[in-house]
C-alpha cells in the first residue's frame, strides 16, 4: 500500500487512498476534488521510499471534499491574580473533512512502481 506525506494548512498528513481526514479549512465547495502538490515523501510497503528535497517533482494527492464544520468548543480562561481580571471566551476551530482518492508518484501515472 502506497503512503503519502504531504503538507497543507502549515501541517503534515500521512495518508494511503480511501483514508478520511480533517485538515484545516479550505474554501473549496463540498464534492469538489482538489489536488495537493507539495508532497514530501512517498513510502511503498515493499521498502520503496521517495523523499523530496523539499518536494517530490510530479507527485500529487487527489481528494474530495466531503463536508466543512467546526471543531468542539475549547474554553481559553485568563486571570491575573491579586488584579480582578478575569476573562473567558471560547474558541471552535474551523476544519474540512476530506477522502483522499488517489496519490499520484509522478504527473500523469496513477500507481506506477
Amino acid at each position: 500500500m502506497l503512503h503519502a506525506i504531504f503538507q497543507t494548512g502549515g501541517k503534515q498528513y500521512r495518508v494511503t487512498e480511501g483514508e478520511v481526514l480533517y485538515i484545516e479549512r479550505l474554501t473549496a465547495p463540498v464534492t469538489k476534488t482538489i489536488t495537493f502538490d507539495e508532497v514530501l515523501a512517498l513510502v511503498d510497503d515493499d521498502g520503496d521510499s521517495r523523499f523530496g528535497a523539499p518536494l517530490l517533482e510530479g507527485a500529487s494527492v487527489t481528494a474530495t471534499v466531503v463536508k466543512h464544520g467546526k471543531a468542539k468548543k475549547i474554553k481559553v480562561f485568563k486571570m491575573k491574580p491579586k488584579k480582578n481580571y478575569r476573562r473567558m471566551y471560547g474558541h471552535r476551530q474551523p476544519y474540512t473533512q476530506v477522502q483522499i482518492q488517489s496519490i499520484l508518484k509522478s504527473a500523469g501515472k496513477e500507481n506506477d512502481k
